[in-house]
């Protein structure tokens, strides 16, 4: 995830929101959709740095043998 799109995505989510309660949905249930949403958003924003790690890594304590 790329830190140039996390305004579109708060600005989405943010949206959804007024939306939601626009349309009659009670306040209790859309904070506790946004409660349920935190784990994997979170879960985006901690490993959205780390690369993919599809690569193999050989160690240069194993590659010396």
């Amino acid at each position: 995830m790329k830190n140039q799109h996390l305004a579109w995505y708060a600005l989405a989510l943010g949206a959804a929101a007024v939306g939601a309660f626009v349309l009659g949905v009670s306040s209790s249930t859309i904070l506790l959709a946004l409660v349920v949403l935190v784990c994997p958003v979170m879960m985006l924003f901690m490993m959205g740095g780390h690369g993919g790690g599809s690569r193999p890594r050989v160690h240069r304590r194993c590659a010396a043998q």
